[in-house]
C-alpha cells in the first residue's frame, strides 16, 4: 500500500520522512496528548503571557495536554517547565487585497458599518477564533493553517493528516480545532438570523434637500403618531410604520411613501446605536443590513457613532440633552492625532468594559506599578503556576507589558495612509489589545464585574487594590502608594469629651457642593425651559451645568458631620456627637472621587451635571490631622462587646473568614445609602459576603446597638481588623509570617522555606498560602528571590509618627494632577468611561482602543482624579 510522506521540518530547513516515521515520532509522547473533555478550557486566540494570537507573526502554540496557548516567545518556557512536547501551531495568514485606482495601487476603503456583515464560508478559514477579524472585508484575505510541532527539535506535522496520524492524535486535534472560546457563554435564546446586505445600500441616492433630523420630538409627517417612526434614507421623511417585521402599530405611511416615490431604504428611529440600527428595504420586503449606514445618517445630521443608550433602553438623545457631555469628554469635533508606541496602547471594549480599561490605563501610568509587575516580568513569569491564566500577578504583568511595551501599538504603514485621500470619513485604525483574559480572572466570582453590564470605575479601583493587597509580590506592594490614614475626631455633645480613631483609606471622596453653584439663575432658567420642552415634546435646550468651585467641595469634605448613634463610653450610653475627618498621613498618590452619583426620592440613581474647576496643583496641607489638642479631654477607651448573630459566630469560627476578603462593592452600596462605613463593613462581613441585600437586613436588625458604627473587631484575634490584615495572624510589618501559621503548613509535610514563601506571597493568609503551594508544585527554592525578600523585609516606608501602624508613605500635602477618568451617562450603571493621562508634557486621551493626543482635556468634568505628590 502506498503511503504519503509527511513534511517535517526544523528551523532553517526541512526534510521529508516516510509516513511511518510520523507515528514513530509521536509514540513517546502519546501519554501526554489528551482529548479535551467537557469543562476543559481550550485557548486558541490568545497567549497566556502576551497578546500574541494566530494572526501574530509567530502564530500561537496550543499545548496538547493543558490546552494553554503560548506565543513563539513563551512556548519554550512552558516546555522547559512542564516537559510537554507536543503543541498545535495555529497561524492565520492575513493578506491585503490591492485595488487599482487612477493608476495607483491603493487599498479599497471599507465604509462605516451599521451592523456585522453575514459571514461567508471560506474553505481557507477553519479556526473558530475569538478575534475582531472581519472575515468578509474586501480589503483582506484570510487563510488558516494548523500543524503539530514537537519540541525540542521543532519537528512539524502538517494538518489535516488523517492517514498518517494515530487515531487518538487525530481525535484530539479535531477536538481542539472545533472547541469554542473559553470566554464565550452560549445562549441559544440570543441567536438571531443573519440579515442580508441590501443591494441598494452601495449606490443609494440621497437628496440634498437640507433636511436635518433633531434628536427628539419626532412625529409622522402625515399623521400625529409619535411612535414606530421610520426615517427614509433618501429624502429624510419621517413616517409611521405598520406592516414591518416588528409588528408594531402605525398607519403605514412609510410604505405609502415608498409606493409614491420609490425610495427603498428606511431606518427605525430610536434603534440607532454605534453598533447599528433596524433597517428595512421596501423593495426587497425584508429587514436588511446597510454597511454604509453611518454615512447615510450623517447626511441628515445624525452621528450614530456618538449615540449611547441609557439604563432604561431609551437613548440619551431621546430624552436628555447629554450630547454635549459625550462630545466634550470625548473631544468630538476636534482632529485628534493618534498616538503610537510604548505607553500609548489602547484596550478593546469587550462590551461595557470601559470602566476597567480606564482604571488600568491610569494604574499602569504609575511608576511603582510599572516596576512591580513589568519590571519583574522574567521572575513573575518564571515563577507563575502551571496555569498562568489563573494567577493574578501573571495577568497583571501581561497587561502591563501589553500597554507599555509598544509591541501592540505601531503606526500604520505608508500604503494604508493612502486611504485617507480617498474617503474623508476614513480614520487611522488602532487595534489595541483585548483584556479578555485579565477581565475573566479579576472578575471571577464577582457578580457585577463578571457581567457585561456597565460598572462603577471607583468600585473597580477598590476591587483591584484589594486584589493587589492579597497577591503581594514578596514584600513589594505597589498599592501602598494609595494608602493613607484618616483621623476621625468625634466629640460627645453631652460631655464634650472627644475620641480619636484612625482608619486606612485609599481615596478621597469629595461631595458636590451644589449650594455653592456660581450660576444659580442660569440653572433655574434652564430647568424651567427643559420642563416646558418635555411637556410639549419639543427639542430640549442645550444643557446648562452647575459650575461649582473646587474650594467649596474641599470645604464640604472637612465640615463636621452629625452622628446620632455615637457610643459615649463616658456615659455608657448612646449619645449625639459631631465627627470630623482629617488626614493622619498623606499618600504618595492621591485619588480623588467626585461624588456625582446619588439617589432621588424614588430611589432612582441620578447624576449631578456639574463642572468643577479641579486644580492642576492641589494643596491639602491644611487638612493634616492634629491629634489631641490642649484642653481636650479624651473619652475613656471602653467599648461595648460586639453582638454577633449565632449563625455568624459559627461561620466565623468554622471558616475563618478573612476581613481582607470583604466585598468592598457591597460596602460602598450600603455606604451610599447613608449608613456609617464601619457598620457597612461589619454587615457585609457578618453575612459572609452574601451581597448588599442580605447585609442591609443585618443593618436593620443591629442599627440600634450601641456599637453599630464602631470598627470591626474579631473576637479571639484581638484588635480591629483592618482591610489589609488576615484573620489568622497576618504577616507583620517586617513581612515575617507568624510561627504558628508556619508550623501548621510544615506539619502537612511542606518545607519551611516553601511555607514562608507562600505566606509572604499571600500576606500571611493560611488558606490562600495553601492554594499558592498547590498552584506551585514545581517549587524550587530561589536563593536570590529569598535573599531579596529577606533584605527587603523592612522595605515598607512607615510613617515616623505611627511606627506601629499600617503601611503608609507619608509626606507633604502638595500634589499635581496627572490623570483623570470621566464618565458620560445618567448613572454608573450605564454610559461610557474614558481616561486622560498627562505623558511627556502633554495630555493624551484613552478612549477604549483609540489613543490620541488631547486637544481640550475636560478636566472640569472628571469623575476620578489621580494626583502625584510633589517632593518637598
Amino acid at each position: 500500500m502506498q503511503r504519503r510522506g509527511a513534511l517535517l521540518g526544523v528551523p532553517g530547513g526541512g526534510r521529508k520522512m516516510a509516513a511511518g516515521d510520523v507515528g514513530e515520532l509521536l509514540v513517546p509522547h502519546m501519554p501526554t496528548i489528551r482529548v479535551p473533555r467537557s469543562g476543559d478550557r481550550v485557548y486558541k486566540s490568545e497567549c497566556a503571557f502576551s497578546y500574541d494570537s494566530p494572526s501574530s507573526e509567530g502564530g500561537l502554540y496550543v499545548c496538547m495536554n493543558t490546552f494553554l496557548a503560548f506565543g513563539r516567545e513563551h512556548v519554550e518556557r512552558h516546555f522547559r517547565k512542564t516537559g510537554q512536547s507536543v503543541y498545535m501551531h495555529l497561524k492565520r495568514h492575513v493578506r491585503e487585497v490591492r485595488h487599482r485606482l487612477s493608476g495607483e495601487l491603493v487599498s479599497k476603503v471599507r465604509g462605516a458599518s451599521g451592523g456585522a456583515l453575514p459571514k461567508r464560508r471560506n474553505s481557507k478559514i477553519f479556526l473558530d477564533l475569538d478575534t475582531d477579524d472581519d472575515l468578509n472585508s474586501d480589503n483582506y484575505e484570510y487563510e488558516d493553517e494548523a500543524k503539530l510541532v514537537i519540541f525540542p527539535d521543532h519537528y512539524e506535522i502538517a494538518l489535516p493528516n488523517i492517514e498518517e496520524l494515530p487515531a487518538l492524535v487525530t481525535i484530539a486535534c479535531d477536538a481542539v480545532l472545533n472547541s469554542k472560546s473559553p470566554y464565550r457563554k452560549p445562549d441559544p435564546d440570543t441567536w438571531e438570523r443573519e440579515l442580508p446586505v441590501s443591494k441598494y445600500a452601495n449606490n443609494l441616492t440621497q437628496l440634498d434637500n437640507g433636511v436635518r433630523i433633531p434628536p427628539s420630538g419626532w412625529k409622522c409627517a402625515r399623521c400625529d403618531l409619535r411612535e414606530n417612526l421610520w426615517l427614509n434614507l433618501t429624502d429624510g421623511s419621517v413616517l409611521c410604520g405598520k406592516w414591518f417585521f416588528d409588528s408594531s402599530g402605525g398607519n403605514g405611511h412609510a410604505l405609502e411613501h415608498y409606493r409614491d416615490m420609490g425610495y427603498p431604504l428606511a431606518v427605525k428611529l430610536g434603534t440607532i446605536t454605534p453598533d447599528g440600527a433596524d433597517v428595512y428595504s421596501f423593495q426587497e420586503e425584508e429587514p436588511v443590513l446597510d454597511p454604509h449606514l453611518a454615512k447615510h445618517l450623517v447626511h441628515f445630521g445624525i452621528d450614530m457613532l456618538h449615540m449611547h443608550g441609557t439604563e432604561n433602553g431609551l437613548r440619551d438623545n431621546d430624552i436628555k440633552p447629554r450630547v454635549s457631555e459625550w462630545e466634550v469628554i470625548q473631544e468630538t469635533g476636534t482632529k485628534l492625532k493618534p498616538m503610537y508606541g510604548p505607553g500609548y496602547t489602547g484596550l478593546k471594549n469587550l462590551g461595557n468594559s470601559c470602566y476597567l480599561s480606564s482604571v488600568m490605563q491610569a494604574i499602569f501610568s504609575i511608576p511603582e506599578f510599572q516596576r512591580a509587575y513589568v519590571g519583574n516580568l522574567p521572575r513573575i513569569f518564571d515563577h507563575s503556576p502551571l496555569d498562568p491564566t489563573q494567577d493574578f500577578n501573571t495577568q497583571m504583568t501581561k497587561l502591563g507589558h501589553g500597554l507599555l511595551s509598544g509591541q501592540y501599538s505601531k503606526p500604520p504603514v505608508k500604503s494604508e495612509l493612502i486611504e485617507q485621500v480617498m474617503k474623508e470619513e476614513h480614520k487611522p485604525q488602532q487595534n489595541g489589545i483585548s483584556p479578555r483574559m485579565f477581565k475573566a480572572f479579576v472578575s471571577k466570582s464577582h457578580p457585577e464585574f463578571s457581567s457585561n453590564r456597565q460598572q462603577d470605575a471607583q468600585e473597580f479601583f477598590l476591587h483591584l487594590v484589594n486584589l493587589v493587597e492579597r497577591n503581594r509580590i514578596g514584600s513589594e506592594n505597589p498599592s501602598d502608594v494609595f494608602r493613607f490614614l484618616v483621623e476621625e475626631r468625634t466629640q460627645c455633645c453631652q460631655t464634650r469629651k472627644v475620641r480619636y480613631t484612625e482608619r486606612v483609606d485609599y481615596l478621597m471622596q469629595l461631595p458636590v457642593a451644589m449650594e455653592a453653584a456660581t450660576n444659580k439663575d442660569e440653572l433655574i432658567a434652564y430647568e424651567l425651559t427643559r420642563r416646558e420642552a418635555e411637556a410639549n415634546r419639543r427639542p430640549l435646550p442645550e444643557l446648562v451645568r452647575a459650575r461649582i468651585p473646587f474650594s467649596a467641595c474641599l470645604q464640604a469634605f472637612s465640615e463636621p458631620e452629625n452622628v446620632d448613634d455615637f457610643w459615649s463610653s463616658a456615659l455608657q450610653a448612646k449619645s449625639a456627637g459631631v465627627k470630623t475627618s482629617r488626614f493622619a498621613s498623606f499618600p504618595e498618590y492621591l485619588v480623588v472621587q467626585i461624588k456625582k452619583f446619588t439617589f432621588g426620592l424614588d430611589w432612582v440613581p441620578k447624576k449631578f451635571d456639574v463642572s468643577i474647576d479641579m486644580p492642576d496643583l492641589l494643596d491639602i496641607s491644611h487638612l493634616r490631622a492634629r491629634g489631641l489638642q490642649p484642653g481636650e479631654e479624651e473619652l475613656p477607651d471602653i467599648s461595648p462587646p460586639i453582638v454577633i448573630p449565632d449563625d455568624s459566630k459559627d461561620r466565623l469560627m468554622n471558616q475563618l473568614i478573612d476581613p481582607s476578603d470583604i466585598d468592598e462593592s457591597s460596602v460602598m452600596q450600603l455606604a451610599e445609602m447613608g449608613f456609617p462605613l464601619e457598620a457597612c463593613r461589619k454587615a457585609v462581613y457578618f453575612t459572609g459576603n452574601m451581597g448588599a441585600e442580605v447585609a442591609f437586613n443585618w443593618i436593620i436588625v443591629h442599627m440600634e446597638e450601641p456599637d453599630f458604627a464602631e470598627p470591626l473587631t474579631i473576637p479571639g484575634y484581638g484588635g480591629a481588623a483592618s482591610a489589609g490584615a488576615s484573620v489568622f495572624g497576618a504577616a507583620g510589618l517586617d513581612n515575617q509570617p507568624p510561627e504558628e501559621v508556619i508550623a501548621i503548613i510544615t506539619s502537612m509535610g511542606f518545607p519551611r522555606n516553601q511555607a514562608v514563601q507562600a505566606l509572604r506571597a499571600t500576606n500571611g493568609n493560611l488558606e490562600r498560602a495553601l492554594d499558592w503551594i498547590f498552584n506551585h508544585p514545581e517549587f524550587e527554592e530561589d536563593g536570590d528571590f529569598m535573599i531579596e525578600m529577606e533584605n527587603n523585609a523592612n522595605a515598607n516606608i512607615i510613617s515616623e509618627a505611627k511606627p506601629e501602624g499600617p503601611r503608609v508613605k507619608d509626606g507633604s500635602g502638595m500634589y499635581e494632577l496627572f490623570a483623570f477618568i470621566s464618565h458620560m451617562g445618567t448613572s454608573t450603571m450605564s454610559g461610557h468611561y474614558v481616561c486622560h493621562i498627562k505623558k511627556e508634557g502633554r495630555w493624551v486621551i484613552y478612549n477604549d482602543h483609540k489613543v490620541c493626543a488631547s486637544e481640550r482635556p475636560p478636566k472640569d468634568l472628571g469623575y476620578m482624579y489621580f494626583y502625584r505628590r510633589i517632593p518637598s
